[in-house]
């Protein structure tokens, strides 16, 4: 099933709240959140205390991506925050198998991240453990970026391997994804959109929604 997940990180942040409600109602599936160290990535986003705030404004699932050095020391903080679905980078830890299984057992679904010019390969081993594999279709750390193409045969790959398996598992794609892209990284077999600039940047986010819904479809 094919599910929008706008990124925050697109947002207008003199008025989170209302923008995060502006999606909720347009229909979204999820909300992206990203957080980043300034270690991992050169640029630094939210913590936990943004999440709760927004915790307390909707029921969306909330999505957050860690895009942090030693994400095993922000799980218990996000998770107590209200995330739902905690995705932690294959490169930025050597112990991302105990990582993930600290999120599992804390009751919260959890994703691995991959950025565009790591190989599928790394994370093998880890298909059976994980709720969500993250591509990033950009160099993580800025949004605005466009949609690298050279990662679609990475999504069929990735599609591949989930269906070879028979894993329940979401295919999220994240970085350039727009009314331009949309349909390619769909039919690479990614289910889950995560869209920025291409949803807050609109006018009328329902609207916009649908279009992508429709275009996909």
């Amino acid at each position: 099933m094919l599910k929008i997940a706008p990124s925050i990180l697109a947002a207008d942040f003199k008025r989170l709240g209302e923008e995060v409600k502006r999606v909720e109602e347009a229909g979204a599936d999820l909300l992206h959140i990203d957080v980043m160290d300034g270690h991992f990535v050169p640029n630094l986003s939210m913590g936990p205390m943004v999440v709760k705030s927004l915790r307390e404004i909707t029921d969306l699932p909330f999505s957050v991506h860690l895009m942090v050095e030693e994400p095993e020391r922000f799980i218990q903080p996000f998770i107590d925050a209200g995330t739902d679905i905690l995705s932690v980078h294959i490169e930025s830890s050597r112990s991302v198998y105990t990582t993930i299984q600290s999120i599992k057992n804390l009751g919260k679904q959890a994703g691995i991240a991959l950025n565009p010019l790591t190989p599928l390969c790394s994370i093998e081993y880890l298909l059976e453990e994980v709720d969500m594999i993250l591509l990033m279709s950009v160099d993580p750390g800025f949004g605005g970026q466009s949609f690298i193409s050279n990662v679609l045969p990475k999504i069929r790959k990735a599609r591949q391997m989930i269906d070879e398996r028979e894993l329940e598992i979401d295919l999220a794609v994240d970085g350039g994804v727009n009314e331009r892209t949309a349909l390619s990284v769909v039919n690479a077999g990614a289910n889950v959109l995560v869209m920025g600039s291409a949803v807050f940047h609109k006018r009328d986010v329902c609207h916009a929604l649908d279009s992508i819904r429709k275009l996909v479809s």
